[in-house]
């Protein structure tokens, strides 16, 4: 067993990344933070604003998700099999168990939330645990545990706050800033959307960038965790198929979250999907056929 534990501890790749993102939107925004003061754009109250949305971000975003997604915590009595089935992941990955939710729709569809392993949540929607064999269900539940030992919903939650904080003081600029200044002020004003943009972008990149490798590290941990890349795979399958025909107004509730669910609730596919923020289904299930062979292989 301690082998195995060691085996699906965090995801060296996916830990490098997110230092190396949170360095980079870190280097970014101290640079972002300079241009503010420079342009005399008020800086020091921004920050301070900012630091407090991030506080309550970090320690209010994920009650926030639950209450706009109606999610509801359920006991061991009102949900045997999925907590049965994280009850043994939990022994398996010598995790404390999260709060287990399921959320009312017909939705299929999974997710985690939470900022540590300790005030994690993990959900699965009422159309999925009707949908999936128990042993697909195992392995999608190891997948989002695999994002709560990994912790990458706190990086992306962080990470994330950086592109919506550009974003917002992009809007203040634009709405204090217009025609009332000098000619000076004006550009200094200028000078901030501009880099606001550039940095809301760049952010944006990399968010996506990480966004896509951390579905890919949480479903190699639910493959190693289970064993079973097969079932993972065909649960993927079921899921991606049957939410193409969930009604648009039950997708567009959740579209919000979108990548914090093991498959992305979206309504239709179209160009934008080059900025998604899940790898493509066709890559995720490749990378779980070479898991099965490589597993049989040492079988």
């Amino acid at each position: 067993m301690a082998s195995r534990r060691q085996s699906f501890g965090k995801d060296t790749g996916l830990q490098a990344r997110m230092l190396l993102t949170l360095f980079l939107l870190g280097l970014l925004y101290a640079v972002f933070v300079g241009v503010l003061f420079a342009a005399g754009a008020g800086a020091g109250l921004i920050v301070v604003v900012a630091v407090v949305l991030l506080l309550v971000q970090l320690f209010g975003s994920d009650k926030l998700a639950m209450a706009s997604l109606g999610l509801k915590e359920v006991s061991p009595e009102q949900e045997p099999e999925l907590h049965g089935i994280v009850d043994r992941l939990c022994v398996q990955a010598d995790l404390p168990k999260p709060r287990v939710c399921v959320m009312e729709t017909s939705m299929p569809n999974a997710c985690a939330m939470g900022r540590s392993q300790k005030s994690a949540t993990v959900c699965a929607t009422r159309g999925i645990l009707d949908m999936l064999s128990p042993a697909e269900l195992e392995g999608v539940m190891a997948h989002e545990l695999s994002h709560v030992i990994n912790r990458d919903v706190m990086v992306m939650t962080l990470a994330s706050f950086f592109a919506t904080l550009a974003s917002m003081i992009a809007q203040f600029a634009l709405f204090f800033g217009g025609g009332y200044g000098s000619n000076e002020e004006e550009e200094d004003i200028m000078i901030v959307i501009l880099v606001s943009v550039v940095v809301y972008a760049v952010s944006f990149v990399l968010l996506r960038t990480l966004s896509r490798y951390r579905e890919f590290a949480a479903d190699r941990g639910s493959a190693v965790l289970t064993g079973r890349p097969s079932a993972l795979a065909s649960a993927l399958l079921k899921i991606s198929g049957t939410i193409e025909r969930v009604p648009s107004q039950d997708l567009r509730k959740a579209e919000s979250m979108s990548a914090f669910f093991i498959i992305p609730a979206r309504a239709k596919k179209s160009l934008m999907n080059i900025f998604a923020d899940h790898p493509p289904l066709e890559q995720r299930l490749a990378a779980l056929e070479r898991l099965e062979s490589q597993l049989q292989g040492v079988a």
